[in-house]
């Protein structure tokens, strides 16, 4: 294991041994029984001192160790066996839902840890885009917004592929986590009430997950921009703009007090 500052915005990340992600730290103690959140962004708790799974701590009386990793999507996860083999030594297992776009499908590939970054189109792509030049796009959400803005059918064949794929991803993720999983189902409203990605996960495809589940949470809360918040958080002067865009430490205790209830219904 290795325990080390170096985010960007000042919160502790640590390593685990088998595993190539960097996680919220501190680390946890593994040889103790505890519950394993698992997610991206929102569970890190970027920007915040406390994020869900350490007022869940507090709440359950019981160690919550945070696997939340950064631009960690479910394809982060499948190809690192290691992250599942920490997470299969817990009691129980609280997952978040995967963003849709950051996952590789037919028609592009991302980075194997970092699941924002485009790193290259597919033929197919090429050739349902042959107006777009990808050359100087890098991020995943970056691309989906260059498509989305031709306002024709075309998108949708995308939507529809990348609603499948995370569909079989995200069930395949479930299916290796030995423990009972609480899905957390989070809609994170950024601006004007609008959220931010540009393909999400719906009903429908929630449903196909819920049996390979022990409960689903579902949980709306606003970045710090809406909740006014902002000044809640920590992070440096230049970064600003990117703190607008993260929840904040009330939605974190809204996050936790949910599961907690979640995993007092299990007992």
């Amino acid at each position: 294991m290795s325990f080390h500052q170096s985010n960007s915005g000042g919160e502790a990340v640590c390593q685990y041994a088998g595993s190539k992600l960097w996680f919220r730290g501190p680390a946890g103690t593994l040889d103790a029984p505890f519950v394993a959140c698992l997610g991206g962004e929102e569970t890190f708790g970027r920007f915040v001192g406390y994020p869900f799974p350490a007022v869940l701590e507090k709440q359950l009386g019981h160690q919550c160790v945070n696997f939340g990793s950064l631009f960690c999507g479910a394809e982060a996860i499948i190809t690192d066996p290691g992250v599942l083999k920490l997470v299969n030594r817990s009691d129980l297992c609280v997952l978040q839902v995967p963003d849709v776009p950051c996952q590789s499908n037919r028609f592009y590939r991302v980075h194997p840890r970092r699941n924002d970054r485009f790193l290259e189109p597919s033929c197919d792509l090429l050739q349902l885009y042959p107006d777009v030049d990808f050359t100087e796009i890098h991020f995943v959400r970056h691309l989906l917004e260059r498509l989305r803005a031709k306002q024709d059918a075309r998108f949708e064949v995308i939507a529809q592929e990348l609603r499948e794929a995370w569909v079989r991803t995200t069930s395949e993720v479930i299916r290796r986590i030995e423990p009972p999983v609480i899905l957390l189902w989070l809609h994170v409203r950024r601006q004007d009430g609008v959220h931010g990605d540009p393909v999400l996960p719906d009903a429908i495809m929630i449903d196909q997950l819920r049996p390979l589940c022990a409960n689903v949470v579902e949980c709306s809360v606003c970045v710090s921009a809406q909740s006014d918040e902002i000044e809640d958080l920590l992070f440096g002067t230049l970064q600003l703009p990117l703190a607008e865009h993260m929840i904040g430490p009330s939605a974190h205790r809204e996050i936790a007090g949910k599961l907690l209830a979640a995993v007092r219904d299990l007992d």
